[in-house]
């Protein structure tokens, strides 16, 4: 297929007047960085100040740009809920299992329980007269039995040092049992040195009783103590930024309403309320801008009210994350009101982090406030191969060095200035440079055509 040079020349045309990779100097907003700890990727937890300046609620027009100008490839994470684990211990109540040589363990006992379910007395089963009865074993009683069981450390005595090779079974009510394995303690003495096994692994299962049966030696070791320890998953707070208090604008309906600088996902609101004794029904509705129709967010009671021991308040209230720049409190008059003739209110959005992949010279710079930009954001997955959770506690940090430098972006700084007329000035070459060489091909073309005929 022949390629038309007129087409190819138009090509070249556009793809070099496409729109140039963003500067510092396209953003409204700078602030420098300064990073620690382990790189080359970073974590940047974004204050409430860097929200405001965004010209887009989603922030597609943030970039973070090295010492020589490159935007450098980052990630956007919404922070949610931190799990942990909270490791907890139990000192569990101890209970003989006496029985006769070679029986099992749900022949040699008689259990009576409280109504509670908590053990009262544990009766031996009466032995056969050719059968010596023996400590066949441990009743462990763990409490509440909420606790996922991964560990049991036993204080035992034995007549003899070696092993002692015990099975392990679980039961909620003492009369299902279920098997958790064998284990295994151990004592050896040999020329002054002591070895001992005193730690038993458990699967991680809850139970509320634990049943010990010695397989080897049949006679079981003395118990002095049983602790028994687990972990429970803990979840804590979702990490929420708060703005500064905004002034309302009071309404002929004693109303307030409040304009954000832009529609951010807000997820609770604050009104501290000035008067004590003060209760007061409110709905909360919001919108965004161009929209004339207020849509309900919340309802609830703000109060400040006494209490045992001081004040008791009720300040907040929270909002299912839509998108609002507007935000309207209707009081219910029946309460009076919320006792003041203006009220103030912080919004609270779930917080933020950049992720940044550093390349090139330090310092890095943070920028945002631009219209003109694209979303350039890359999905962490990319950003960071073979990304799980527990490599973010591995990153270095980055953090403000100083509060935003904002410029009036109806009066730009001589840098940007400059920076924009030698970028119109070069394109208005390119433009020139490729009409010339068009025309000069156009009269190429008639040439060679009135020859050939």
């Amino acid at each position: 297929m022949k390629l038309n040079p007129l087409a190819l020349l138009a090509g070249c045309l556009l793809s070099g007047l496409a729109v140039a990779s963003p500067t510092p100097a396209d953003f409204a907003s700078r602030v420098p960085l300064e990073v620690s700890g382990n790189g080359p990727w970073y974590r940047l937890q974004l204050p409430i100040d860097v929200l405001f300046a965004a010209r887009n609620g989603d922030l597609r027009d943030l970039r973070v740009f090295n010492a020589d100008g490159e935007a450098l490839p980052y990630s956007l994470r919404t922070t949610s809920a931190s799990e942990k684990l909270v490791r907890s211990e139990v000192q569990a109540r101890i209970f003989p299992l006496r029985g006769r040589s070679g029986s099992a363990a749900a022949d040699s006992v008689k259990v009576v329980r409280s109504t509670a379910g908590t053990i009262l007395e544990i009766t031996p089963a009466a032995p056969a007269p050719d059968k010596q009865e023996v400590l066949r074993g441990w009743l462990l009683e763990t409490g509440a039995g909420d606790l996922p069981l991964d560990r049991l450390q036993l204080d035992w005595t034995a007549d003899a040092d070696g092993f002692q090779r015990l099975r392990i079974e679980a039961s909620d009510d003492l009369e299902h049992w279920r098997s958790l394995g064998e284990g295994q303690l151990a004592r050896l003495d040999f020329n002054g040195q002591r070895i001992e096994q005193n730690d038993i692994a458990l699967p991680g299962e809850s139970a509320r009783y634990l049943r010990l049966w010695w397989e080897s030696p049949e006679q079981a070791a003395q118990l002095v103590g049983a602790t028994l320890s687990g972990s429970r998953s803990s979840t804590g707070p979702i990490p929420m930024l708060w703005s500064e208090p905004l002034a309302a604008k009071a309404g002929a309906q004693g109303e307030f309403s409040w304009s954000l600088p832009l529609a951010l996902p807000v997820e609770r609101v604050r009104i501290p309320l000035e008067q004590a004794n003060t209760l007061a029904p409110v709905m909360l509705s919001g919108r965004r801008d161009g929209n004339v129709q207020w849509t309900p967010l919340a309802r609830g009671v703000l109060y400040r009210l006494p209490g045992e021991g001081g004040e008791i308040t009720q300040e907040e209230l929270t909002l299912p994350g839509t998108a609002v720049s507007q935000l309207r409190l209707q009081p219910d008059s029946r309460g009076g009101g919320l006792g003041g003739l203006t009220a103030n209110l912080s919004v609270g959005v779930r917080a933020t982090e950049v992720v940044f992949l550093a390349r090139g010279g330090e310092p890095y710079q943070l920028a945002i406030g631009s219209t003109a930009v694209a979303d350039g954001s890359l999905p962490l997955g990319t950003l960071v191969p073979g990304f799980d959770a527990k490599r973010l506690s591995g990153m270095g940090e980055a953090r403000l060095k100083g509060a935003l430098q904002t410029r009036n972006a109806a009066a730009p700084t001589v840098e940007a200035k400059s920076d924009g007329r030698w970028k119109r000035y070069g394109l208005w070459a390119l433009l020139l440079a490729g009409v010339a060489l068009l025309g000069l091909m156009a009269v190429s073309l008639l040439r060679g055509d009135r020859q050939q005929g």
